[in-house]
């Protein structure tokens, strides 16, 4: 029986940054603990995925059979092969499974490089705040206002995704899949206190269903 449906309860396998810890000779994966939060306000557990399981990383996804999939933040795209490798894998089993996904910030990045995207340099973006607009703003789906810790950004709209929100200078902070329940946020909303009800309703349903 899977590990979800014994505990009746979504298990979401999170992505986890890496960091360099020269003092101490050491390469270690983290995860932040308000995400660890986020994910229980959402109602489910997470389950961080080991950036150094290399090929057994499969035996892991089928032994523990997570019910969802979040990319986190941290780390650029390219600065950390092992973690590049964990992600696209973590994609790549979502695809073949039908599970749903969401990335945030760096997330959203691999969503977009996964599918062919470009990456930018952007200016501006790191360390603020700044509202959103679009269609799924107006509607109340997605906050007015977001916080913004991010380099790097979108140069277009990946193939088979659809552009939810953007900001102020154009530049994309939010994106569908047209035909798969995957979604990336250019924002942390486990940055926020208190968590914002509207990123959790969206993620509930995205993830959960509820």
């Amino acid at each position: 029986m899977k590990l979800r449906d014994r505990a009746h309860v979504t298990f979401i396998a999170v992505s986890q940054r890496s960091d360099n810890i020269e003092s101490r000779a050491e390469t270690r994966d983290a995860l932040d603990q308000r995400l660890t939060g986020w994910v229980r306000a959402l109602g489910a557990l997470p389950l961080p995925v080991p950036n150094a399981l290399g090929d057994k990383l499969a035996v892991w996804l089928k032994t523990l059979s997570p019910g969802a999939v979040l990319l986190s933040g941290g780390n650029d795209i390219g600065g950390c092969p092992e973690r590049d490798r964990t992600e696209t894998e973590l994609l790549d089993h979502a695809e073949r499974a039908g599970l749903p996904v969401l990335g945030i910030c760096r997330g959203m990045q691999m969503l977009a490089h996964h599918a062919g995207g470009i990456l930018l340099p952007v200016s501006g973006h790191a360390g603020t705040r700044h509202p959103l607009l679009g269609d799924a703003v107006a509607s109340g789906e997605m906050p007015a206002e977001v916080n913004s810790f991010h380099n790097w950004g979108l140069a277009a709209c990946p193939q088979d995704y659809a552009v939810l929100a953007t900001a102020p200078d154009g530049s994309i902070e939010a994106m569908r899949h047209g035909k798969r329940r995957w979604e990336g946020w250019m924002w942390h909303p486990e940055r926020e206190a208190p968590f914002g009800e509207t990123e959790l309703a969206r993620a509930r349903q995205l993830l959960i269903g509820d």
